[in-house]
């Protein structure tokens, strides 16, 4: 069989088959129902942009991970990294004691932020980390006790990251009480910020407002060009610190190294993970050093900044600057195209939106309203078809593939979405021998 990574989408028989079946029979007597499984994918090893479950089915992945495996899967420069310096230094906790691959990638990170002067970086395991860690530096630095949040944001699931979330209801349900004092605007709408100064909640008492460059979880919602802008003239004129929250649009995922770029805006805490270790647990804060003036003992992590995660980072950041931020802006202009010219098609579709390599495709139904229910049977389809994508939103499916998508990967995976389409609008989910073939590889 071809090699994985230059192969093309193949199912060969039905999803999930009988090796991925069992599995998935093992796993729900075990694990925490709290998951949520989009599809019944049982990954047996993936390459590229490319997947094979356990029964030899093989995938295009337009999920990274949800967008984490940036450089794609199993690079073999990342590889390398993680097995030289596994070999080297497994852990000796950054936190009390020094090691080299942790000071390099502070050094590269803090030189790679967006903004002017000297930056400190703190090394965490996540997203939510990161953000319970910024959370924690801005009330600390500023000695101000209130933050401003959006709505459909999602910053995480712990305690300060879900009380800034406000996405979906299910992930606040029964978790009561949250951090206090957290206040939530419009996201996109600089008035709706001004009038919870005017009302309540004085600017002078705010700490942070948290942001995300482009909402993720929320639908893949660009802003208008003026509000990011807005944002960081509101917190100059008011000494509030702007937290930008690069979790899912950071690390090249837009075709700029930071999504905030395309704005020309910096933030004073920036927020990392995901796609910073290409896959490894690691998460950042890189804040401006006069903001990172906590003392010591005051927040530290165990296992944050791991040496061989930091390898990793250090050979996922050089791939993505040399290499994989210009073929996310290429593919992505490509995919967006392609996905528009779908859209002229299908009816179904309200909107393709995004920047990069992060475009969401909105979908409606036939009185122009959000269609939750069609846009899954969309992403069902697409699976039984080869092609893996997930939901963000009410009804937007996201693209975020690996950045070293090719070409002709963005063609395979333009004709299987419509196929899918064509497939959950006629009500046959899965392909069957009255769809003709989308392309040859797929069976």
């Amino acid at each position: 069989m071809v090699a994985l990574h230059r192969d093309d989408p193949r199912i060969v028989g039905p999803l999930p088959g009988p090796r991925s079946a069992a599995w998935i029979d093992r796993d729900h007597r075990v694990m925490s129902p709290s998951y949520t499984r989009v599809y019944p994918l049982v990954v047996r090893r993936a390459r590229g942009a490319m997947i094979e479950d356990l029964d030899g089915n093989r995938f295009l992945d337009m999920t990274a991970g949800i967008a984490v495996t940036n450089v794609g899967h199993s690079h073999p420069r990342v590889v390398r990294a993680i097995q030289r310096q596994s070999r080297r230094l497994i852990h000796m906790s950054g936190t009390d004691f020094y090691y080299t691959p942790q000071v390099r990638l502070a050094e590269r990170l803090g030189a790679a932020a967006p903004g002017p002067g000297a930056k400190r970086v703190f090394f965490c395991n996540s997203g939510a980390e990161a953000i319970e860690a910024a959370l924690k530096l801005a009330r600390r630095h500023t000695g101000r006790k209130r933050v401003i949040a959006f709505f459909n944001a999602f910053h995480g699931r712990t305690y300060g990251a879900m009380s800034l979330s406000a996405s979906k209801p299910i992930q606040r349900r029964g978790f009561s009480p949250l951090v206090p004092e957290v206040h939530h605007a419009v996201y996109g709408d600089l008035e709706s910020v001004r009038t919870l100064f005017r009302t309540i909640c004085p600017a002078d008492e705010v700490a942070a407002i948290f942001v995300e460059p482009i909402q993720g979880e929320g639908g893949y919602i660009v802003p208008p060009d003026d509000f990011l802008p807005g944002l960081r003239a509101l917190c100059d004129d008011h000494g509030i610190l702007l937290v930008l929250d690069e979790i899912q649009s950071g690390l090249g995922r837009t075709g700029k190294l930071f999504a905030c770029e395309h704005w020309g805006i910096h933030g004073d805490i920036l927020c990392l993970a995901k796609g910073i270790a290409n896959g490894l647990p690691l998460g950042a804060i890189v804040a401006r050093s006069e903001v990172m003036d906590w003392p010591s003992g005051s927040h530290a992590s165990t296992f944050g900044g791991n040496p061989v995660a930091c390898a990793a980072a250090l050979a996922t950041l050089h791939l993505i600057q040399s290499r994989y931020r210009a073929n996310a802006e290429a593919r992505g202009q490509e995919l967006r195209s392609g996905l528009e010219q779908v859209a002229e098609r299908w009816p179904s579709i309200r909107e393709v939106r995004g920047l990069g390599l992060m475009i969401g495709v909105e979908i409606q139904d036939g009185e122009g309203k959000p269609d939750p229910q069609g846009r899954d049977a969309i992403i069902e389809a697409a699976f039984l078809r080869g092609l893996l994508l997930l939901p963000c939103g009410v009804s937007t499916v996201r693209f975020c593939p690996p950045l070293c998508l090719t070409a002709r990967q963005v063609r395979i995976g333009l004709e299987l979405f419509e196929a899918a389409l064509r497939g959950a609008a006629e009500g046959r989910i899965s392909a069957d021998d009255s769809e003709p073939a989308v392309h040859p590889a797929v069976v």
